[in-house]
């Protein structure tokens, strides 16, 4: 017979998860598990600077290795704190468990210290939450928060464990089996003989088609899905564009790839969307930055829609084929069906000729945006691997985090992307502040390669804080500001929507971002000086690089709210 308290349960069974990483900060109503976790000798715990910084280090380890992010946090404001990064996670489907301390049972609903509603807070932003009653509860409650994280469509779960419930002992035979992932999403899930049947079907209709596309989303944003993407375009030859969750899907390199669609999409991945007779769309959801004027998006296309989540089919577009499946099973199965199907000679020249004008299409747009020189955001990130390349680190050695802007759009639209994981930015909930401790939960997870944080001087300040876990960790993070005085999305939301009736997106005084980082112990470069690609890229350690640019640089291209994605303006 075995006795342990709550908190040697958690331990043990993180232990047994195989969890090496948690992110937090101990409080009061945590602090038995906090006791508990400094006898752990496999478990390192990092502590981070403000809770939401812990759970974007979560984040950033699981969006990089795939791994399911544990972080912690007390009662009241911890928790509270925490909330922000457990609904990113939610809105990009980023597998997280969210563990928070409560105050003691008894105390429950007494208006107690640092008492607030955290179930009931996460319930609406969480994949699940629950709060455990008593210790016995745990021993299930844990395997079944990695479970649920991973299982069908990834999300975050919450469990939140009052004080005494961490305290408390209780007896049992053995420890309960890991959570183990569930791949398919069982209650919803398209059966076997269906899949098969609609997939034939889908394979038909694309055999018929003369102006296909692939639109890739996060669903496809996994080594197995990208395998399944690579197979189906080589069984079947069409242009690809994928969405911001969807960059690596298909790397940047592969003749095909036409780039992102939506509000700052390329043209000819927007002009592909529209043009085309038929979308199988695989692993998205049709958001509206996406689509914008949805009436408007891929007007005369056939949708196959294919997705482990039976809530976004038909949410937005009605699909003539869908499919209830993940992306690593369907793709391979619909390149057979495609492999099995003799192509009516007609339209396999129509769709030769269809991908060769994008082809063409694209390279033109690449050569008008090299030509705005090197100075311009988008093509100094660009550069950026070349310029690590000359220190040594190949594209596979680095990975790429961002906050929320237009350095977010510059990054999605030009840094060359090349596999899953490799980029990591909030998508959904668009959270700034996300970048930094993002990155360095993606360095703790890959200490063999270099991370490069790309922010801009709004969303840096949002969680500097989490400079000194950065210099305290003494990770291969660099991280690349670019500063122009401004909330540049809002500035320029607001020149071209809300004709030039700027409010509230100039900074009236800007700090010395170079001198807080050098005061936190980072090593610092002026992009606008020599050397500072040594300071950036070799060697070990963190650094911080400042790349001043123009305060009315706009992006594009821009599509205006309401309007249709080929109606975009480009600046020109």
């Amino acid at each position: 017979m075995i006795e342990a308290t709550g908190a040697q349960i958690v331990v043990k069974l993180l232990e047994n998860q195989g969890v090496s990483t948690v992110a937090g900060i101990p409080g009061g109503s945590i602090l038995p598990l906090y006791d508990e976790l400094a006898r752990s000798e496999t478990i390192r715990h990092v502590l981070v600077r403000h809770e939401q910084g812990g759970g974007f280090l979560a984040q950033g380890i699981s969006r990089s290795s795939g791994a399911v992010g544990v972080c912690l946090a007390t009662s009241g404001p911890g928790a509270m704190n925490l909330l922000t990064a457990v609904a990113d996670a939610q809105a990009d489907s980023i597998p997280l468990v969210a563990i928070t301390g409560q105050v003691n049972t008894y105390l429950i609903g007494t208006d107690a210290f640092q008492e607030v509603d955290t179930f009931g807070l996460s319930f609406p932003i969480a994949k699940h939450s629950v709060m455990v009653k008593s210790a016995r509860e745990l021993l299930t409650a844990i395997p079944r928060a990695f479970s649920l994280a991973t299982s069908g469509r990834p999300g975050p779960v919450l469990v939140d464990i009052p004080r005494d419930v961490q305290l408390e002992k209780t007896s049992f035979e053995s420890w309960p089996e890991p959570g183990e992932r569930v791949r398919k999403a069982s209650q919803f899930r398209t059966g076997a003989a269906e899949s098969a049947r609609i997939l034939g079907e889908a394979a038909a209709l694309l055999s018929r088609s003369k102006k296909p596309v692939l639109y890739a989303g996060g669903g496809c944003a996994t080594a197995e899905a990208a395998a399944g993407v690579a197979r189906l375009m080589e069984a079947f030859p069409l242009p690809a564009v994928t969405s911001l969750m969807g960059l690596g899907a298909v790397p940047a390199s592969r003749d095909g790839n036409m780039g992102m669609v939506g509000m700052h999409g390329s043209l000819t991945a927007n002009r592909a969307m529209h043009d085309a007779d038929a979308v199988l769309a695989v692993g998205v959801r049709f958001d509206d930055r996406a689509t914008g004027a949805i009436a408007k998006f891929c007007p005369n296309a056939r949708i196959i829609h294919i997705d482990i989540d039976a809530a976004e089919v038909n949410k937005i577009l009605p699909s003539s084929l869908s499919l209830v499946g993940d992306a690593e099973s369907a793709l391979p199965a619909l390149a057979e069906a495609l492999d099995e199907l003799a192509m009516p000679e007609a339209e396999r020249d129509a769709r030769d000729r269809w991908l060769s004008s994008l082809v063409g299409m694209k390279d033109e747009e690449v050569r008008s945006r090299r030509a705005r020189g090197a100075e311009h955001p988008g093509n100094f990130i660009a550069s950026l691997p070349e310029i690590a390349r000359e220190f040594g680190l190949e594209s596979d050695d680095l990975i790429v985090t961002t906050d929320v802007g237009q350095h977010q759009m510059w990054a999605a639209q030009e840094y060359p992307v090349e596999r899953p994981r490799q980029f990591l930015t909030s998508g959904s909930l668009g959270t700034m502040g996300f970048g930094l401790p993002t990155a360095i939960g993606a360095a703790l997870a890959n200490p063999t390669k270099r991370v490069v944080c790309l922010s801009g001087d709004g969303s840096i300040m949002m969680n500097v804080q989490e400079l000194a876990t950065l210099a305290e960790r003494g990770l291969d993070v660099t991280v690349i500001v670019l500063e122009n005085g401004t909330l540049g999305m809002v500035r320029q939301q607001q020149e071209i929507v809300f004709k030039e009736r700027y409010s509230a997106c100039f900074f009236d005084r800007s700090p010395d971002l170079l001198k807080i980082a050098e005061g936190f112990g980072l090593e610092v470069a002026d992009a606008s000086e020599e050397g500072w690609e040594r300071v950036a890229f070799s060697g070990s350690g963190p650094r911080f690089i400042r790349k001043r640019i123009p305060p009315k640089e706009n992006v594009y291209p821009f599509v205006l709210p309401g309007t249709a994605n080929v109606d975009a303006l480009t600046g020109r």
